[in-house]
Parts: structure tokens; C-alpha cells; sequence
């Protein structure tokens, strides 16, 4: 059965005194009864590490080491405490040009420092109004997800480009349609496909997320902005515990 996964983005949000956030959401969920991961910029993983929750980064480099000013490795966010990371948010491919293959490179270094990669694959407003969704969708599955992917090691994330931080919400039937369709791409390809948690991204907020987590194969959710307040990110886990 796939798990499910609360997992909150921080992006470029968050000092050492944001912490005290993470702390009141440790006290609410003091062993929560589904996955809890935080990726705080890399700068708090450190401090991050013994909090009740996994912890992930937001990126990562595709070699284990080298001259790449600025890049952090998978083998470094695993030192400094990070069992995840993030690969190919919609952020990054379009603020950083990074493609399918890029991410399915970063994804297979993940892997290979033991972190959970979790890929993000989702369609823009164009293509969701030209209605290419699911044809990007196969694109970005075939070309992000390396062979290597299993259910243990690997979460794929749905975040439609156009409802990211816009307050959109695409229908629940436009997310039963995108989730049944990767789920079909998953169990196609690797034997354990029925077992990958696939989460949805996009505008997840405590007023909808029962009604999201009520839709088949939404596992979980990947949550930009509300996951910075303990107050705005407790009722999204709370949903999923009883979803």
C-alpha cells in the first residue's frame, strides 16, 4: 500500500527562528499516524534533525562531488540529516532551465546517497488549456523517473504549474484523471507501481485537503505555503490521518 506523505516545501523561506514553528507542529503531532516530511532550505536541516519528522532538502547537485560553487550534493544533505529531497519542482525547470533528463540525474544521485527522491511532474496553464495534460504528464514521467525508481526509494508529486501558490484548484475530477493516469504509467513500468505514493501539490490549504485526500490515489500532498505556519499545516496532516 502506498504511504501517506504530508510533505511541506519551505522554498526559500525560513531562519533559525522560524524553527519555533516546526516545534509547535512537533507538539500537535507528537507522533503523527502518517509521514511527515519538512524540506526547510539547507541551511536548517541540521537543526532539524531531531524533530519527529523526516526531513528533506529542495535540491540537489547530479554528481557526488566536484567544482560546482553553490551546488549541494545528496551525500551532503544526508550527512547534515535529510533522508529526501526534492527534484524537479516546476520552480526549478523553469527558473533554471532544468529538463527531464536533468531530473532524472538528480534523482538517480539521490538514490544513491539513500535519499527518498521525490519527483515533481505537473502542466502548465497553456497545456492544461490546449489539453496536453496527460501528455505531459507521460513526458515528464518517461523522461524524470529513472529506471531505477522503486516505491521505497522514490514519491512522485502532481503539482499543476497553474494552481501553484495561485490559490487554483484544479476540479477533484481533474485530479482523479491525473492521479489514475500516473498510477497506470507507474504499474506499467515497474512492478512495484501500485505501491508508490503519488502526492498532489497546489494550493492545498486545511479548508480543501479532506476533499483532496478523498480522491482515489492521492496519497498525500506536497504543501508550498501553508506548510510555514504550524497553525495553516496541522489541519492538512490532521486531514490525512483520517483520510
Amino acid at each position: 500500500m502506498p504511504r501517506k506523505i504530508a510533505a511541506g516545501n519551505w522554498k526559500m523561506n525560513g531562519l533559525r527562528a522560524n524553527l519555533a514553528e516546526l516545534d509547535a507542529l512537533a507538539k500537535a503531532h507528537p507522533a503523527p499516524a502518517v509521514d511527515v516530511l519538512i524540506c526547510p532550505p539547507a541551511t536548517l536541516i541540521a537543526a532539524c534533525r531531531e524533530l519527529p519528522f523526516a526531513i528533506g532538502g529542495q535540491d540537489c547537485h547530479a554528481n557526488a562531488s566536484g567544482a560546482h560553487t553553490g551546488d549541494l550534493s545528496a551525500a551532503m544533505l544526508a550527512d547534515a540529516g535529510a533522508t529526501a529531497v526534492l527534484t524537479g519542482h516546476s520552480e526549478r525547470r523553469t527558473d533554471h532551465g532544468e529538463t527531464d533528463a536533468d531530473v532524472a540525474a538528480k534523482s538517480t544521485a539521490a538514490h544513491a546517497a539513500g535519499l527518498q527522491a521525490v519527483i515533481c511532474i505537473g502542466e502548465t496553464l497553456a497545456e492544461r488549456e490546449g489539453g496536453t495534460t496527460l501528455s505531459v504528464i507521460d513526458t515528464q514521467l518517461a523522461g524524470s523517473v529513472p529506471d531505477g525508481a522503486t516505491a521505497a526509494n522514490t514519491v512522485i508529486a502532481y503539482e499543476p504549474v497553474w494552481a501553484i501558490g495561485t490559490g487554483k484548484v484544479p476540479t477533484t475530477d481533474q485530479i482523479a484523471e491525473v492521479h489514475a493516469h500516473i498510477r497506470a504509467r507507474l504499474s506499467e513500468r515497474f512492478a512495484d507501481g501500485a505501491d508508490f505514493s503519488i502526492l498532489y501539490g497546489g494550493s492545498v490549504k486545511g479548508s480543501n485537503a479532506a476533499e483532496i485526500f478523498a480522491v482515489d490515489h492521492v496519497n498525500g500532498a506536497l504543501v508550498g505555503g501553508a506548510s510555514l505556519k504550524a497553525a495553516d499545516f496541522s489541519p492538512i496532516v490532521a486531514a490525512l490521518e483520517t483520510a
